[in-house]
């Protein structure tokens, strides 16, 4: 699976690259920060990959693995832990929510001894923009204080074991970019008040989790760039996913339970990316594929889909896989219609 998605790259790239420090010879590290990361250091079991971490050396240095300083003010802004060896389980320092509440990114990746759930008391970190927690062994639920930080932009907790629902007052975050959710033990629905997440919001991801009901018709006010709901057991009406007038660039909707009638949905202009595959959509392949002139990545095989593949487009170039397994689906390049 995908660990950045692309359609938050950029974002990441200028959250990393701005307000960074410029190295200098004096001490500018605040010593309750500089305490507090030799604390987290600790309750990781002293990681090697945290040996530059060392109490007689300035944590603003730029030469602390992970850690940056705003230029300005000379407070942590940025924690970067990722491909710790643990020796042991451990939970999230606490720490990290308590002491260092200049932050506005925190990246926690791919740390399998890394267990315990995310507490409340990240709600704490009241300048964050960006959290990451990636590649983890955390469970529990997501906690319904994130809704607290309002300037969250982007949430990606990928590729853990979090159980639970989602919280639905995540809808209230003013700014938020993107939420990423894939790869957990999620349940429940999709919240009906995702639909009125704002404007800025882009980038949505909730794939390879337990996820069942519908998709909720308010979904239909959102203009994504980016959807993932693949491998879950969502059933009924996508077709408030589709638009003419929609930006969307990549949507996967494979492994579900979905039904609808793809013939009569309109289809964004820049799709790279359509996978429907594996579900229960039916109708006839709108002719309007043929003008995807972007469309790379195609599949709607293990459908009910009828008819003839329209001719045109990027259609013929996609193989067969990409059709098998219909109802009565036939034309190139599968078998010819029989007339």
């Amino acid at each position: 699976m995908e660990k950045f998605p692309s359609c938050i790259f950029l974002l990441l790239l200028t959250l990393t690259t701005h307000n960074l420090i410029i190295p200098s010879l004096s001490l500018k590290c605040n010593p309750a920060e500089k305490e507090a990361l030799l604390k987290i250091k600790k309750e990781l079991g002293s990681p090697t990959k945290l040996s530059s971490w060392n109490p007689t050396t300035d944590c603003c240095s730029h030469k602390w693995e992970g850690v940056l300083c705003d230029s300005q003010t000379y407070r942590v802004n940025k924690l970067d832990l990722f491909d710790l060896n643990l020796p042991k389980h451990v939970q999230i320092p606490p720490s990290i929510f308590t002491n260092l509440p200049f932050i506005n990114f925190l990246s926690i990746d791919n740390i399998p001894n890394l267990v315990g759930t995310i507490p409340p008391s990240i709600s704490k970190l009241t300048k964050l923009e960006v959290l990451i927690i990636s590649g983890t062994s955390i469970s529990g639920e997501i906690p319904n204080s994130l809704s607290q930080i309002k300037t969250l932009t982007s949430i990606l907790l990928t590729d853990n074991k979090l159980t639970g629902t989602i919280p639905a007052t995540l809808s209230s975050l003013p700014d938020v970019f993107s939420i990423y959710f894939n790869g957990n033990q999620l349940t429940g629905t999709i919240p009906e008040s995702y639909g009125s997440l704002p404007k800025s919001f882009m980038c949505f991801g909730l794939a390879e989790n337990r996820l069942t009901g519908k998709i909720p018709a308010s979904l239909a006010n959102l203009n994504l760039v980016l959807v993932n709901l693949s491998g879950n057991a969502l059933e009924g009406d996508a077709s408030v996913l589709f638009g003419s007038k929609k930006r969307t660039v990549e949507l996967s909707l494979d492994k579900n339970m979905l039904s609808f009638d793809i013939g009569k949905v309109g289809l964004p202009k820049n799709l790279t990316l359509l996978n429907l595959s594996k579900n229960k959509i039916y109708g006839a392949l709108p002719k309007g594929l043929t003008k995807l002139k972007v469309l790379s990545d195609f599949n709607v095989s293990y459908n009910n889909l009828c008819g003839e593949i329209p001719i045109g487009g990027k259609l013929q170039n996609f193989n067969e896989s990409s059709y098998a397994h219909n109802k009565c689906l036939c034309g190139s390049p599968l078998r010819h219609c029989k007339t």
